[in-house]
């Protein structure tokens, strides 16, 4: 059993990553208005001290603890570890990420600190950002000042709370998402604000930004320091992953890092070591493209010269079947003259030699979300001027001939992949159970409409037609469309929306409702036929007896196109209707 306290957008995101496991979890907060809708988690609610927790830990044979509750509640926090410690059950912080701490702000070690600071600059018109419970805290300060306004959250126990301690009704305003700061600011024409550093999730920088550009005074109370967690996360990923090393037989399938997400450690940690003239590090810190911190053990980190060094990261062994699992991915980091950060492929890294896959010929074969991960991770340490990053893969050129490489026109070695830096495991009897809870997940907070998308790529393209839409309703379904679709039946989901890649889509129109490559393939004879009863131009009929990937359709003209994609389109739909006869179905290519 797992314990989470929430309460905050991480407790949230904490509650879905342990949601699709399909067990049972508790989400404790300190108030029921902050309850949540899962499928699998029971909500509690009131406040909890050590030996609360340690007898609610004994009741429910809690073995771990997720404390994902807001950064300021230091005595829930402190409690939380003193009863983990003594029952020896291990504890993970959800954490949030904050921004540097900015020039311009006056930073208070705690509140006693902002009070003495307030006294000593004395703002006429104050306006107090750090909720409702901060309100006697200042209260030394605002008895003084009458002119001082609290923004609290619109709730009867808030404004309760609030009047209990003397403020008057109109010294209150009520936060309103739909109201920018800036536009507040504006209206009320504070001389000072004070808030709480609340990281990203909080709103901090957006408060501080718009307040310092009219010239607004900035006091920050500074988060309290955290005790001694088993580990720390700042996202989905990595609380998942730390899951998965303190109790292991929660997920059914492990998790595991991307080869871009290796190279992406390795390049990190070169040039760390090359900077540093420091080699002895055993794991480096990274940024994923979703912007989460991660961390990765990494080796055989060498000086090569002043101005060049290497560093190795272990592909870990996930529950993905991935031909790479257990390759060491190596990254050589030279400084160079220039002004950029260039790539070259190392001994098993391949090189591209056709078109089609999104990189011009001759290039190393290392995709765009790695190459962009990696510039963004090496240019957090060396903000400006040139760098050569040597990707390599012992025994790549042996794995890729197990691959599709040869057939994809990538010869002499592996390609460097991953989108999110992410391995999802992928067993097909565990992966369709996934998308079940998943979709469970969605209807129970009130879904009515599902996107399913095939990975990262194709969600952030559609996610823009539909901003309205929750984010559990926004779920993956790898190659597995046609159970994807039977499991939205099965649970009765009204309408659905598909999101497939050119790739995809034209396996699906044949048939071919699991789209893996190591089940379906591009039929150039289908397409081709398609394209004739489609009455496509024979110029068409005849590229497509040259092509390597159904996505090099899409670099051809529109015009020439049209009535392919269009056939593709009624096929898909003829293919999948029957799966879910009830449902409205909307497809997009």
């Amino acid at each position: 059993m797992i314990l989470i306290f929430g309460g905050t957008t991480e407790g949230r995101i904490a509650a879905e990553t342990v949601d699709v496991a399909g067990k049972q979890f508790i989400y404790s907060t300190l108030g029921a208005p902050e309850q949540v809708e899962t499928a699998n988690g029971r909500v509690i609610s009131g406040a909890l001290d050590a030996d609360g927790i340690a007898g609610l830990c004994r009741h429910e044979g809690v073995n771990l603890i997720v404390d994902a509750a807001h950064p300021f509640a230091a005595a829930l926090h402190t409690a939380a570890v003193a009863a983990a410690t003594a029952a020896g059950i291990p504890v993970v912080r959800f954490e949030r990420r904050y921004p540097p701490r900015a020039d311009g702000v006056t930073w208070c070690d705690d509140w006693d600190d902002a009070l003495r600071r307030l006294e000593a600059d004395n703002p006429s018109r104050l306006l107090v950002l750090s909720g409702v419970n901060t309100i006697a805290r200042l209260k030394p300060y605002w008895e003084r000042h009458p002119a001082t306004i609290f923004r609290i959250i619109n709730r009867h126990s808030s404004r309760k709370k609030a009047l209990s301690e003397g403020v008057d009704a109109s010294q209150l305003i009520y936060y309103d998402s739909t109201i920018a700061d800036g536009h507040l600011f504006d209206c009320l024409r504070p001389d000072a604000i004070i808030t709480k550093e609340s990281g990203e999730s909080g709103g901090f920088q957006a408060k501080v930004n718009a307040a310092l550009c009219r010239g607004i005074k900035v006091y920050a109370v500074c988060r309290p320091a955290l005790p001694a967690y088993s580990a720390t996360v700042t996202g989905r990923h990595g609380l998942r992953r730390a899951i998965e090393t303190l109790h292991p037989d929660f997920y059914p399938l492990r998790s595991g890092f991307t080869t871009g997400a290796c190279a992406t450690a390795a390049a990190r940690a070169a040039l760390s070591a090359l900077l540093t003239a420091d080699t002895s590090a055993a794991a480096v810190s990274f940024t994923l493209p979703d912007g989460e911190r991660m961390q990765m053990p990494v080796c055989d980190i060498k000086l090569l010269s002043a101005h060049s060094a290497r560093a190795s990261a272990v592909k870990d062994r996930s529950d993905d079947p991935d031909i790479l699992r257990g390759a060491t991915i190596t990254a050589t980091v030279t400084l160079t003259d220039g002004d950029h950060i260039e790539f070259a492929a190392g001994e098993g890294v391949g090189h591209v030699t056709l078109p089609g896959i999104g990189l011009p010929i001759g290039a190393p074969a290392i995709n765009r979300g790695p190459s962009d991960m990696i510039i963004t991770n090496l240019r957090e340490l060396y903000p400006a001027g040139g760098i050569l990053v040597t990707l390599s893969v012992a025994g790549g050129e042996q794995l890729a001939r197990l691959t599709f490489n040869p057939r994809l026109g990538i010869e002499g070695g592996v390609s460097i992949i991953g989108t999110s830096g992410i391995v999802t495991p992928y067993s097909h009897t565990a992966f369709v159970e996934a998308l079940r809870r998943e979709m469970q997940v969605a209807v129970a907070m009130g879904a009515r409409q599902l996107v399913l998308s095939s990975g990262a790529k194709s969600e952030r393209r559609v996610h823009q037609l539909y901003p309205d839409l929750p984010p559990q309703a926004f779920i993956h379904y790898g190659n597995a469309v046609g159970d994807a679709l039977r499991c939205a039946a099965d649970l009765g989901v009204e309408s659905v929306v598909i999101a497939v890649m050119p790739g995809k889509a034209v396996k699906l129109a044949a048939g071919q409702l699991d789209t893996h490559s190591a089940i379906s393939t591009l039929d150039r004879d289908f397409l081709r036929q398609t394209a004739i009863e489609a009455g496509c131009d024979s110029s068409l009929t005849d590229a497509i007896a040259g092509l390597n990937m159904a996505s090099e359709l899409t670099a051809l003209p529109a015009e020439l196109t049209a009535p392919l994609w269009q056939a593709i389109h009624h096929r898909i739909l003829a293919h999948l209707k029957p799966i879910h006869p009830n449902v409205t179905l909307r497809l997009l290519v």
